[in-house]
């Protein structure tokens, strides 16, 4: 894990924070409601950045949300004391979740595995603190299917990486496959580059 850049993304998140709400309309409303209502039980949110999801989670789930910028865990607890949801924020690196194994139902995140600088050990976590009957719903945007719309984004990449921290050319499918999970379903909501992933943690034996 490569803690320099860890830090230098942190940075760049902090400083995006008050912008940040307005950037993350780029998910949908309809696709946060679609995804969240498979939540159940107890739902870790991995990168909860300023708590755009909070308001769509079914009242009956307990959340603990994670986040490794302190300034968007702050906008995220600002969102949470209007809501009669129950949650916990806490600040945690993704590449390092301090929960025992096998800890929750469901795992969550929404467009952050562009971000987590080492995106396996990152999924690979999340695939531990899943309980083996749990699932993990994700919104993620990736690197197009189609190659000419591919190396475009291999091209520009290097941009929004020095911006925002953010890689728009992330291979999330082989990632989640080299992480040990399975996709037992994926539903294209942008052409290939974003995808509602329903997984399944346990596809192979540690």
């Amino acid at each position: 894990m490569n803690t320099k850049q860890t830090e230098t993304i942190k940075k760049r998140y902090n400083r995006i924070s008050v912008v940040f709400d307005v950037m993350d309309k780029m998910i949908r409303e309809k696709w946060r409601k679609d995804l969240l209502h498979h939540a159940h039980g107890k739902v870790l949110e991995i990168g909860v950045g300023t708590g755009a999801n909070l308001r769509y989670y079914p009242d009956h789930v307990h959340v603990t949300g994670i986040d490794f910028s302190p300034a968007m865990l702050q906008k995220a607890r600002e969102k949470a004391h209007h809501l009669s949801l129950s949650v916990d924020l806490i600040e945690m690196d993704a590449q390092k979740i301090d929960f025992p194994d096998y800890t929750f139902d469901t795992v969550v995140s929404t467009c952050v595995f562009c971000s987590v600088p080492d995106p396996i050990q990152g999924l690979k976590e999340i695939r531990r603190v899943t309980k083996p009957e749990g699932k993990v719903i994700m919104l993620e945007h990736m690197r197009s299917d189609n190659e000419v719309i591919g190396k475009a984004m291999d091209i520009l990449n290097p941009i929004g990486l020095h911006i925002v921290g953010a890689n728009i050319n992330r291979k999330t499918i082989d990632n989640i496959e080299q992480a040990g999970m399975k996709v037992d379903s994926q539903e294209r909501l942008m052409s290939s580059i974003m995808r509602k992933l329903i997984l399944n943690p346990n596809n192979k034996e540690s």
